[in-house]
């Protein structure tokens, strides 16, 4: 394996700017997040289930892999793991070593055998969690290998689903007011969309993803 371009401190720059970013949006939750006793454990392997559900899982039908909502699936997993690493105080340098191996990460077409490998990795990482009840880096980081999935992309959609999370707690997410169904489709669809379209430069893109879904949604 090649090694990646990204430094050790490049990675950790950005498992730092998504913590500080993951904090704000659970202060917003709860102000006093850390000391609630969220089963964040429960949270991973329930969204591991979803991930395969969008990935597909059962022998009896033909199923099409929808990546994009896998991925933001695996993004929904990493919200509730750094909080739970956070909350441990287990968010250090190996943190950052672990998700660098990724970094080079490419997309494949999934053969059979691609797709059983990530299956039991998406597994392990569920199994992990409930056996632990703590989130463990090294299940994730095989995860993103096996999907593949790199440290930069996590990085990005990460960004963009976290000001979708901190735009579904502006209209009213905790208190069942938001709406995730607009015109037929789910907010995560328009998400991707409008971060294909997006162009500026990175430090524009929470305010302007914001600004988009804002325009879109029927509030």
């Amino acid at each position: 394996m090649t090694q990646p371009d990204m430094t050790q401190d490049e990675a950790m720059a950005m498992v730092r700017t998504m913590a500080e970013m993951q904090n704000a949006h659970n202060v917003q939750v709860h102000p006093e997040w850390r000391s609630q006793g969220y089963e964040y454990y429960r949270a991973i392997w329930v969204e591991c289930a979803e991930l395969l559900e969008h990935f597909g899982w059962k022998w009896w039908k033909k199923q099409v892999p929808d990546l994009d909502q896998v991925k933001l699936e695996i993004v929904d997993i990493w919200h509730f793991g750094l909080s739970d690493l956070m909350r441990a105080d287990k968010l250090d340098e190996s943190v950052g070593s672990v998700l660098l191996a990724v970094e080079d990460a490419t997309t494949n077409d999934l053969n059979p055998g691609d797709a059983v490998r990530f299956r039991a990795a998406v597994e392990a990482l569920a199994e992990s969690s409930l056996s632990l009840q703590l989130f463990q880096i090294e299940p994730f980081q095989r995860v993103l290998e096996t999907l593949p999935m790199s440290l930069s992309e996590l990085f990005r959609l990460y960004i963009g689903k976290n000001v979708l999370n901190n735009f579904r707690q502006d209209h009213g997410y905790k208190t069942g007011e938001y709406r995730k169904l607009w015109s037929g489709r789910e907010d995560n669809e328009h998400l991707i969309e409008i971060l294909e379209q997006l162009d500026c430069a990175a430090d524009e893109v929470p305010q302007a993803l914001y600004g988009e879904l804002s325009a879109r949604y029927p509030g």
